[in-house]
């Protein structure tokens, strides 16, 4: 049968099988057939935090291959309410869970993702699988964890499923040697790890950061003569509308910090991409900007002079640059001993001072004002960050697409 036939048929089977609501079971049956078909050499399909972002190491992967690997197809899976920052920048893409997306993924040579794909689609015999992952993990993952508080599943079904997606990896990056021991236990991985650091973190080592950040200062309209405070949480396992939209209470005092410190900062907020608030902050007018839906975090980092966070992968990465950190963990005792545990001991660790208040955090701003880094630093860039310094991408380019 040639492809243009199988896909009018699968195009009747899909509208037939949608009207019903079995459209899952549709897509499970069509990736089954079409990727019987030949594999489309050298097609890539690139998926950032389930097609909502262009960002994180799926990009810095994607724009490398642009400039050293001209003659390989480059695709995008997106979903439908995220597809602006592709068009703008012309890039081409997908709709998730479309038949263009279904014919795209089931006959592509790879995949590249930094999380995982739904479980009921089956990964054809043809395709690499490149897992690139989002974190160097502080908390306890996939199977690691002892209690599992997120809604719609359990400890058992969460393990079991995590487990059985992970097994299609065929490849994992590891940013530090501290990850790769965990994502082995925690994923229960045992293909190729690719310990290369994160490709993401290249732009953090690249030359003229200083020159790269006014430039982006300048294109999100933010003031140049002001320090910039970046504030991005993590979510709460048990705190959510439904499965996958997690809810998130803002515990610091911005009316108490834009009086004390307006002066001289403004604060950029950025929410964990599950969070599903939309913050109102029109109260803060020329001090608190929303950029939770900010394509890449990256470039936040390196216009930021200063990162307030919690228990978020975030400071792993912001830590290449070698900047202060707070950490507002005001929930500490309760996240740490009843939601997810931690790998190591994150208070004695912690390159920056853990505060509980907005005053603490005002406090500890005006400290390192004055004092600079924190004492723990040099010792944890060492066994975080050593392996990142601007080449991570190439090395794991020159390793999957050979």
């Amino acid at each position: 049968m040639r492809t243009n036939d199988l896909r009018q048929q699968l195009t009747k089977v899909y509208r037939a099988i949608r009207s019903g609501g079995l459209v899952q079971r549709a897509f499970k049956i069509a990736f089954l057939i079409v990727g019987k078909l030949p594999a489309k050499k050298k097609l890539v399909v690139f998926e950032s935090y389930l097609g909502k972002q262009y960002s994180c190491n799926p990009r810095a992967i994607y724009e490398y291959m642009i400039d050293h690997k001209p003659d390989y197809t480059l695709l995008w899976s997106v979903d439908k309410h995220s597809t602006e920052p592709f068009e703008s920048r012309h890039i081409p893409y997908v709709k998730r869970f479309t038949l263009p997306w279904l014919f795209a993924m089931a006959r592509a040579q790879y995949w590249v993702s930094n999380s995982r794909l739904p479980l009921w689609i089956p990964k054809p015999k043809h395709t690499t699988y490149l897992q690139t992952w989002h974190g160097t993990p502080l908390k306890k993952l996939a199977n690691d964890m002892d209690e599992v508080h997120m809604p719609g599943t359990n400890t058992a079904a969460y393990k079991r499923n995590f487990t059985q997606e992970a097994s299609n990896w065929d490849y994992l990056i590891s940013p530090n040697a501290y990850s790769s021991a965990i994502f082995r236990s925690a994923f229960l991985f045992n293909k190729e790890m690719i310990e290369s650091g994160y490709p993401r973190n290249d732009l953090l080592h690249a030359p003229d950061t200083e020159g790269r950040a006014m430039v982006i200062k300048q294109h999100l309209k933010l003031p140049l003569d002001k320090k910039i405070i970046l504030y991005a949480p993590t979510w709460r396992d048990n705190e959510f509308y439904a499965r996958g939209k997690y809810k998130f209470t803002i515990q610091l005092d911005l009316d108490k910090m834009k009086k004390e410190l307006g002066d001289q900062y403004i604060i950029l907020l950025r929410m964990h991409y599950l969070v599903a608030e939309n913050l109102d902050l029109s109260a803060y007018e020329g001090f608190a900007y929303d950029f939770s839906h900010y394509g890449d975090i990256n470039e936040l980092y390196l216009i930021s002079d200063l990162l307030i966070t919690d228990y978020s992968s975030v400071f792993f990465d912001f830590a290449n640059l070698r900047r202060p950190m707070i950490f507002f963990t005001y929930d500490l005792d309760t996240y740490r001993d009843q939601l997810r545990g931690f790998y190591f001991d994150f208070e004695e660790n912690a390159p920056g001072p853990i505060v509980k208040t907005s005053d603490k955090v005002i406090e500890t701003i005006k400290e390192i004002d004055r004092n600079g880094k924190h004492a723990n630093y040099p010792a944890f860039y060492e066994q975080f960050c050593s392996w990142e310094c601007g080449e991570s991408a190439k090395r794991v380019v020159e390793r999957v697409f050979k």
